[in-house]
């Protein structure tokens, strides 16, 4: 007898898709049984039922990673569980390489793969064919072996998860169409269907190509837009059997994978088709778009230039299916910040299959545990804002993204489509002067300056890049006369209310219930001691607190500092981001120049480090904060935007005796790596507590009232043994280039990885900050004792670990007085 249609449920999964289908199957497992997936057709019917199915492990993030490596366990698994099969075959995979830039990139994956304990083997082009005997070698310089990659059946995986799912207790309802999402008081709190409405405590939206239109339905940003994806699957061909690896050949943009006898091809043009500008048809279902043979002719050459045998095979089936891609290439997970108890796991970028099981697994977690278990900042959805979700933008920026899968990942790229989006008042200017942007959250950001006669154009390497001698140039104006950035892409929160500073405290790790006046560098904590952010907060009165944190957090750290206020706590936080640019003078001169400008007294007994003031700047008024994130004297100006062209204009007229020279971002971030400052994202995670991060001495273990994430490093300190530091190393040799990512041995044994790098022209060679992780425990004896090298693309070279900053390791610079610093030089 058939079953009356729910009412309600714990949770409602919206879409019937392979990671729909995948965090119904983990909810259940962690015992949240009472759950309800719809699905507007068929399970698998939008894009998961025309994936090509590849598992392909390696990731350029840990965590990533990790999260495919747990699908891979659960698929080989699932059958056994469920009765149902998965297609699973564990057949490895081929990446091969086409040039010498290209064999650097699978170098340098192999040296990432070690770091991350997934099985990887260099091979010759030679034994690349003996795996694979159907392709021409030619052309190859070489290829990686990856033995624990697979492929699986994207449907039957779907159904398999489905079953275990309703095995402990779910319901699955096809043909259900969903119309709204129900929201009381800031929370989803149910749907409407054609069929009847459900309340829910919990909204999961895995609608995949739609999941941009329920997060709509609830003002939820969820940025996608869809492109035509193709593949040919041929007849038979000779040579090819069941165990054939997965082959992708990024160079050409193609991948393979052996389907009963034949071949499986398809790839990633450089240029997508973008699809769906009007919307996704509600009964696209089991569909495909016309065969566009032009589209895909350039995938097609380079698939007759590796199999050549496909001249004369038969193509049984073109399909071309629409798929849903993200800004950036990494899919959507997460609580929404506009609606509480409304989570998102949408916007695989054709990674869905590999990543479903981890991902499902992940944001199962996070509903069940109300907050993520792990590090998953590359795939959050707070990493988005609403102009994010801009159609135009979407469409013209997903032309690129599809792309970016077999794109060469030079260090440092920068995405060209869809720019400019965001820019400062100084833009104009900066640009007058040499600038070279990038691109963060939207901002074009000046990453470096080029000298007249110079382009202010990037030319890729993995080598010195041709910007190596003007950051250079800023670097050394910083350290010995004075530099200006453009900092005003720092996301700026305000917090006030007569509650402010008790609320603050207690999500701070430092002690910020200070004076008036005072600036506080801290992390945010969660539950688990690990950074959910670092920024700074300044008490700009009793009431009253204005918090800077980096470019990409602003979504993010407002959304955590919400959930954390408490509901009758008299509080309010409003993003002023737009209101202020930011200004950062550094360097020794950077008290003579602001002098010339200010009647405010400077000096360090009137204006101490740490402190911010109102002071008048030429005609502005403005914020000065005496804070510094390249490890010299300095002042970052918090000007009102409509202020920030005069002062960026008479600081540079007041500069110029002084040698004050425009900065970019990369001079940014190789003085402070030089500096041993960390970053969020990079060496502080949501996985990373401060005792590992070295930061202790910005928690204040003992302020009245405690923090969040207190009880977790009381823990690791009765332990008295850390597992994992963050240690600062430089090249022994002067001349390689680190760019981040590289494998860390101590005794020829791996046992870390770079988090950041850059050249360090003050040291005069390559910088970084690692992360050693080591069961026996990181202490100063282990890294003392040990002989260290770092993996640069299969060449190792040996480095030296610092317990202190090679420069400045008491931060003289930063405090003392201009004249000591001109003394000093």
């Amino acid at each position: 007898m058939a079953q009356e249609f729910p009412t309600q449920a714990r949770v409602v999964i919206v879409g019937g898709g392979i990671i729909g289908c995948s965090v119904a199957y983990h909810l259940t497992k962690l015992g949240w049984t009472d759950v309800v997936l719809l699905e507007q057709g068929q399970l698998s019917g939008g894009t998961t039922w025309h994936a090509a199915g590849l598992v392909g492990q390696l990731r350029s993030h840990a965590n990533m990673t990790s999260l495919i490596k747990y699908s891979t366990q659960l698929y080989s698994e699932l059958e056994a569980e469920t009765g149902l099969a998965t297609g699973w075959k564990n057949c490895g995979s081929l990446s091969v390489a086409r040039s010498a830039d290209r064999m650097t990139v699978l170098k340098r994956t192999a040296a990432s793969a070690r770091a991350q304990g997934v099985d990887i083997e260099v091979i010759s082009a030679k034994e690349a064919q003996e795996k694979w005997p159907v392709m021409a070698i030619d052309d190859l310089v070489g290829a990686v072996w990856l033995p624990g990659d697979g492929k699986a059946n994207p449907t039957d995986l779907t159904q398999s998860l489905a079953k275990g799912a309703r095995n402990r207790g779910a319901r699955v309802i096809e043909r259900v169409r969903v119309t709204g999402i129900t929201v009381k008081d800031g929370r989803a709190t149910g749907v409407s269907t054609d069929k009847g409405d459900i309340a829910a405590e919990i909204v999961v939206n895995c609608a995949g190509q739609w999941a941009r239109k329920v997060g709509a339905m609830c003002g939820v940003t969820v940025p996608l837009h869809s492109a035509e994806h193709m593949y040919i699957v041929t007849g038979k061909i000779e040579g090819v059997h069941p165990d054939l690896p997965v082959l992708r050949d990024p160079d050409g943009y193609i991948y393979f994978k052996e389907e009963v006898g034949g071949l499986v091809m398809g790839g990633f043009e450089p240029e997508a088709k973008p699809w769906g500008m009007n919307g996704i048809p509600d009964d696209f279902e089991f569909a495909l778009l016309p065969d566009d043979w032009d589209q895909f002719e350039i995938l097609m050459q380079n698939a007759l230039v590796r199999v050549p045998q496909l001249e004369t095979s038969e193509v049984k089936k073109f399909y071309n299916g629409p798929e849903s891609f993200t800004a950036d290439n990494n899919f959507i997970l997460g609580e929404a910040p506009e609606l509480k108890n409304f989570f998102v796991g949408a916007g695989f970028n054709s990674m869905g299959i590999a990543s479903a099981g981890g991902a499902g697994r992940a944001l199962a977690e996070w509903i069940v545990n109300g907050a993520a278990t792990m590090d998953l900042w590359p795939v959050d959805i707070r990493r988005f804002a609403g102009f994010n979700n801009n159609p135009r933008w979407l469409h013209d920026r997903v032309k690129e993204t599809l792309g970016l899968h077999y794109a060469m990942p030079w260090p440092n790229r920068e995405l060209d489509t869809a720019r400019p989006f965001r820019r400062s008042a100084l833009y104009d200017r900066l640009a007058a002067r040499g600038a070279c942007f990038g691109s963060k959250m939207g901002w074009e950001r000046a990453n470096w300056f080029a000298a007249p006669g110079e382009k202010p154009e990037t030319e890729y390497s993995f080598d010195r890049q041709n910007w190596h001698g003007a950051v250079q140039r800023e670097m050394k104006a910083t350290r010995e006369a004075a530099g200006i950035f453009d900092q005003t892409s720092f996301a700026k929160i305000m917090v006030q209310g007569r509650d402010a500073a008790s609320v603050l405290n207690r999500i701070c790790a430092a002690d910020v219930d200070v004076e008036i006046g005072r600036s506080i560098y801290t992390g945010l904590l969660n539950e688990r001691g690990g950074y959910e952010s670092d920024l700074t907060v300044m008490r700009l009165g009793r009431d009253k607190f204005l918090i800077v944190t980096g470019s990409a957090q602003a979504v993010h750290d407002a959304d955590w500092i919400s959930k954390n206020i408490p509901e009758d706590a008299h509080v309010t936080l409003t993003d002023v981001t737009s209101s202020y640019a930011v200004l950062a003078l550094m360097g020794p001169r950077s008290r003579d120049i602001l002098a010339k400008l200010t009647s405010a007294d400077l000096s360090n007994a009137g204006f101490p480090f740490a402190s911010i003031r109102e002071i008048d700047i030429g005609y502005a008024t403005a914020y000065a904060n005496r804070m510094t994130y390249v490890g010299e004297l300095g002042w970052e100006l918090i000007v009102p935007t409509e202020f920030a062209v005069g002062v960026y204009e008479a600081l540079h007229e007041a500069g110029r005796e002084h040698g004050l020279t425009d900065c970019g971002y990369y001079a940014l971030e190789a003085l402070r790596i030089e500096k041993g400052f960390r970053a969020w994202s990079r060496e502080l995670t949501p996985d990373i507590n401060p005792f590992e991060a070295g930061l202790a001495f910005a928690v204040s273990m003992d302020k009245p009232g405690g923090f969040i994430g207190r009880e977790a490093l009381v823990e690791t300190k009765a332990k008295g043994k850390l597992t994992r530091r963050i240690v600062q190393f430089t090249l022994d040799d002067s001349a390689p280039m680190l760019w981040g990512g590289e494998l860390i041995l101590r005794n020829g044994k791996p046992v870390g990885e770079v988090r950041s790098a850059s050249y360090g022209h003050t040291l005069g060679r390559s910088v970084a900050l690692g992360l050693l992780d080591n069961a026996e425990g990181v202490d100063k004896d282990l890294i003392e004792s040990g002989r260290f090298e770092i993996d640069l693309a299969g060449e190792r070279h040996t480095a030296t670990a610092h317990l202190k900053a090679p420069y400045d390791p008491k931060s003289e610079r930063v405090k003392a007085d201009s004249t000591d610093l001109r003394e000093a030089a």
